[in-house]
């Protein structure tokens, strides 16, 4: 078994529910350094999906974490990034792919019966707005307001974040994109980001590597979204990186300037 490695100051609360996806999952809490300290001081918030890999190696996909505690307590300690909470969110196992999808794809085109997804990105969007959010809010110091408020994930994770960011701008300001599954369903993110009339405040980072298949697509999503209006490395930062897979680890490996790009001190 792989040893818990859990950094600095973190709460677990178990089987959080939720009326709107009638399901239970763990939610994790990470508290920056200096949290009981302050006793008014309130922090921004980072809202992380997939949640068993982001802090822990025991409970994570193939026993890799990103080990996010690990780094954000480092860039903190060195007054490199805004001292923030981070919050991550279990995803459902088997129905993770229903609330991860924007739109009703086929989950295996191979299968018989083609098996589509239940698209519920937007529902998933509410639990996050409507029944989670609150309840941290009510739970710690945060900074409530939007402009204060993160959301982010890899792959199918990365690509809800987006669509999540957009359907709801009102919410989430600064998500951090990684590796997203751009190939959904005919590419659905594309005419997700193609829709948008009006820019949101939205300050993105978005990434690939250059070992995962199709990786070439993040930059046409790149150049979509600069399209739209967002300007490049001022509310949009992109990163490919050579060789880098599309793995737990490799991940991990830029959630350091990820985090820097979206909470600056």
């Amino acid at each position: 078994m792989p040893k818990h490695t859990l950094t600095g100051n973190i709460k677990r609360h178990r089987e959080f529910p939720s009326d709107i996806l009638g399901n239970r999952r763990d939610v994790l809490v990470y508290l920056p350094p200096g949290y009981r300290r302050f006793s008014s001081q309130r922090y921004p918030v980072l809202y992380l999906h997939d949640g068993q890999n982001i802090f822990d190696a025991a409970t994570s996909f193939a026993g890799v974490e990103w080990g996010v505690d690990e780094t954000a307590e480092r860039l903190i300690r060195k007054r490199l990034l805004d001292p923030l909470i981070i919050v991550a969110i279990a995803n459902m196992g088997e129905d993770r792919i229903h609330e991860y999808s924007p739109t009703r794809g086929v989950i295996d085109g191979k299968a018989k019966r083609r098996k589509r997804s239940r698209g519920l990105a937007r529902q998933y969007g509410q639990f996050l707005i409507e029944e989670l959010k609150p309840y941290i809010d009510r739970k710690y110091r945060t900074k409530r307001e939007t402009q204060f408020t993160g959301l982010g994930g890899s792959s199918l994770g990365g690509l809800v974040t987006l669509a999540i960011g957009i359907l709801f701008p009102q919410t989430f300001t600064r998500l951090m994109v990684m590796s997203p599954s751009i190939w959904w369903d005919d590419f659905a993110i594309y005419r997700l980001v193609d829709s948008i009339e009006e820019k949101p405040t939205l300050k993105i980072w978005l990434d690939t590597g250059t070992r995962e298949p199709g990786w070439e697509q993040a930059r046409v999503l790149r150049d979509r979204l600069a399209k739209k209006g967002w300007k490049l490395r001022d509310d949009l930062q992109y990163m490919e990186v050579e060789g880098a897979d599309h793995t737990e680890a490799a991940w991990g490996g830029r959630v350091s300037p990820a985090l820097r790009f979206l909470f600056p001190p």
